[in-house]
């Protein structure tokens, strides 16, 4: 029997076969995925889920994701980085999507090879999240293009020149001159440790 108050188990389920298959399943899967034998009960289950903001329909009446079913718990209180500290669920959520990429359209993510960043937390393995065609400033981390190859760097100016800064000793600073090219602005940080 499909109850309200399994819904967000209902929606773990369906967000986890989402990150695998990147769609939602027709109905007679829905039956293995959800644990509901009934046609009405996940037509229920569905409704409820739409109207808590989760799901939709599209104009050809298929299921889809809104923004709100990327949403992830939040905690209520930072974590310390030194003595632990207990803190409560405080129900609240939120998308990484939506907290990391302002402008979806000019965003890309980009994996980092290499350690010349490695002294500004920027480890080989990691995807930084870059804003194209925005406005670089001196103390950005940004992606630029040297002589048609990419490179992430901190922008900086010396002696009224842009150069690019590596954060790491064994890299020397770059400075390009008239060849510097800015692709975009590193506006966050991904990294995955259970790679």
């Amino acid at each position: 029997m499909a109850r309200p108050s399994d819904d967000a188990a209902y929606l773990a389920h369906l967000q986890d076969y989402y990150a695998r298959w990147h769609s939602l399943p027709a109905y007679a899967a829905l039956q293995a995925v959800l644990g509901l034998t009934s046609r009405a009960g996940i037509g229920k289950v569905l409704k409820r889920l739409r109207d808590a903001g989760y799901l939709e329909r599209t104009p050809a009446g298929r299921w889809t994701p809104t923004s709100r079913f990327f949403e992830r718990p939040l905690a209520d209180a930072p974590v310390p980085a030194g003595l632990p500290t207990l803190s409560g669920d405080s129900g609240e959520a939120c998308s990484i999507d939506a907290w990391l990429i302002q402008k979806p359209s000019r965003t890309v993510l980009i994996p980092v090879v290499g350690d010349s960043m490695i002294e500004a937390g920027i480890h080989p393995g990691d995807r930084v999240v870059v804003e194209r065609d925005t406005s670089a400033r001196p103390g950005d981390v940004v992606i630029a293009v040297v002589d048609g190859e990419f490179t992430l760097k901190t922008l900086a100016v010396e002696d009224g020149v842009a150069v690019l800064k590596p954060a790491n000793p064994a890299y020397p600073v770059l400075r390009p001159g008239d060849r510097l090219q800015i692709f975009g602005v590193v506006v966050g940080l991904i990294r995955n440790y259970r790679r």
